[in-house]
């Protein structure tokens, strides 16, 4: 499971963050992954005790690194390779919650409208 060094594009896809490689390299290279606040390059080896701050769509991680590995293996050992800060934990529990609440809110119909209700709705909208 350790190894000497380990490129941080590799261990974001041992580590579970990325579903392939080049997704992981896209990502590093996009600015989506910090080290220390600054951006860095999918080439960069990674160290134990590293702070890496990781941007996946909604989701914003803060972790520790505490493993390395180069080879991707079962979801539990990936689990193993780094520990998530708590601040962290908490503020993603926050924001997926506002977003559960804003999608409640949104208005939804509770199916899909009959012809009918099409031919009304295009004459509505085509009406000059």
């Amino acid at each position: 499971m350790n190894t000497e060094t380990v490129r941080l594009d590799k261990w974001l896809w041992a580590a579970r963050f990325f579903k392939t490689r080049a997704l992981a390299s896209a990502a590093v290279g996009g600015g989506k992954v910090h080290l220390g606040g600054g951006r860095v390059k999918p080439s960069r080896a990674v160290k134990i005790d590293d702070l890496f701050e990781i941007r996946r769509g909604y989701e914003r991680f803060e972790i520790v690194v505490t493993g390395l590995s180069g080879r991707r293996g079962s979801a539990s050992d990936a689990q193993l390779l780094y520990r998530e800060t708590e601040a962290s934990a908490a503020r993603r529990r926050d924001e997926a919650e506002q977003r559960k609440l804003a999608q409640m809110q949104r208005p939804r119909s509770e199916s899909r409208p009959d012809k009918k209700q099409r031919r009304q709705i295009r004459r509505f909208i085509e009406k000059p």
